[in-house]
């Protein structure tokens, strides 16, 4: 599982027929700190993710294991908001102060 931050979102109105339905978003990849490593990727939404937010999302075989994606030819889901993330005791992002 990866952290990222929704910074777009992709459309395709010409795609495999099993994609129907999904929405697409555009993610910033982050480390723990909560800082932007430069790398993108497109993930399919699961749980209704916004721009902005920070979430966390899964790519390879463990993308196909939501219930959105069960049996979809995807490669990346996004399968969790981020309220809060704490690493070694420190708050690194809180989504209500964050805005």
């Amino acid at each position: 599982m990866y952290l990222g931050r929704v910074v777009g979102t992709l459309v395709a109105t010409r795609k495999e027929p099993s994609l129907e339905g999904l929405k697409f978003l555009v993610l910033k990849q982050l480390d723990v700190a909560g800082q932007e490593t430069g790398a993108y990727r497109v993930a399919a939404d699961a749980v209704g993710a916004g721009f902005g937010e920070v979430v966390l999302y899964a790519t390879g075989s463990a993308a196909r294991q939501t219930s959105r994606t069960q049996d979809r030819p995807c490669d990346g889901v996004i399968m969790a908001i981020v309220d809060q993330l704490e690493v070694g005791g420190e708050l690194v992002y809180d989504k209500a102060e964050a805005g």
